[in-house]
């Protein structure tokens, strides 16, 4: 029997932070805001969690994200991959016993290099308990760090990240194509043409070919959309391709909407899964094993 209490779960992540007060499964408060670890620094989590108790109730608090890593509350350990949800909530640590603990995260350390993630293996082990995706399937979770995650038993088997995000922006704010980067992101044509221009595989050269297109008076002097086309094409090629024919995308309608897109155009299915129930069942679960 699972235990019914109420407590706070908090996705605590670099630039933003989501508070949930959860009774018995059930989100019965939310909240989000831009208190992210950077906004918040070294010495001042106690007191952040203080005032999120004073707005949300005097209840247990567990936390998940970028809360455990070393520029957090303090630093968890890694639960090594492969990792289940006993073996996550086996790593959490107790920050103020009894009153706030912290799900560690989780280490691929594999012969050729290593990976690591925090938060998203709650997603994606809450995604497998609460049914929304099978026990055995590989998982998307788009962002500034896109995890690719193979899912075997309800357990993660592996994962590989992406930076895709995270480059995209270092394009649109300080590359050769930042003044052609200023138009609308959707999975319009020009994001299609991306995808399509990514099968080749040199993605390098790709990119140059945008301000060469310009100059040349080939393309127009807009290219965000294209360039999010050649990178999530390129994201997803690496991933899709000799694997599963179906992915299960965690992500909003709309970047899980350009990723459904992507993985379409590779050859594959999409199907887009609600990552905030996701997040919800497996701090959900965790939190249950503790109790």
């Amino acid at each position: 029997m699972t235990d019914q209490r109420a407590f706070l779960a908090v996705d605590w992540g670099t630039t933003n932070r989501r508070v949930y007060r959860i009774v018995g499964g059930i989100v019965e408060q939310e909240e989000r805001d831009d208190r992210g670890i950077l906004a918040v620094g070294q010495g001042g989590f106690a007191s952040e969690a203080a005032a999120i108790r004073a707005r949300m109730d005097d209840l247990p608090m567990l936390c998940a994200g970028m809360v455990g890593s070393n520029r957090g509350w303090i630093e968890v350990p890694y639960v090594d991959c492969p990792a289940d949800l006993a073996s996550v909530a086996a790593g959490v640590a107790w920050v103020e016993p009894g009153r706030t603990a912290i799900v560690p995260g989780v280490a691929r350390r594999g012969s050729d290099h290593s990976d690591v993630m925090r938060g998203e293996e709650v997603q994606l082990l809450g995604a497998v308990a609460a049914r929304l995706v099978p026990e055995n399937s590989l998982l998307c979770q788009p962002g500034t760090h896109c995890k690719w995650a193979m899912m075997a038993g309800g357990s993660i088997a592996s994962f590989a990240t992406a930076m895709t995000g995270e480059l995209f922006a270092l394009l649109q704010h300080h590359s050769l194509l930042a003044a052609q980067m200023n138009d609308t992101i959707a999975p319009n044509d020009d994001f299609r043409r991306g995808v399509r221009d990514s099968a080749d595989g040199v993605l390098l050269t790709r990119l140059f070919g945008v301000r060469a297109d310009f100059v040349t008076g080939r393309r127009g002097p807009t290219a965000a959309a294209y360039v999010s086309g050649l990178l999530i094409g390129t994201d997803v090629r690496a991933q899709v391709c000799d694997r599963a024919g179906e992915v299960f995308v965690l992500a909003d309608t709309t970047l899980g909407g350009l990723y459904a897109a992507a993985i379409e155009g590779a050859g594959a299915r999409a199907h887009l899964i609600d990552s905030h129930a996701a997040f919800v069942s497996g701090i959900t679960s965790i939190w249950n094993t503790l109790s």
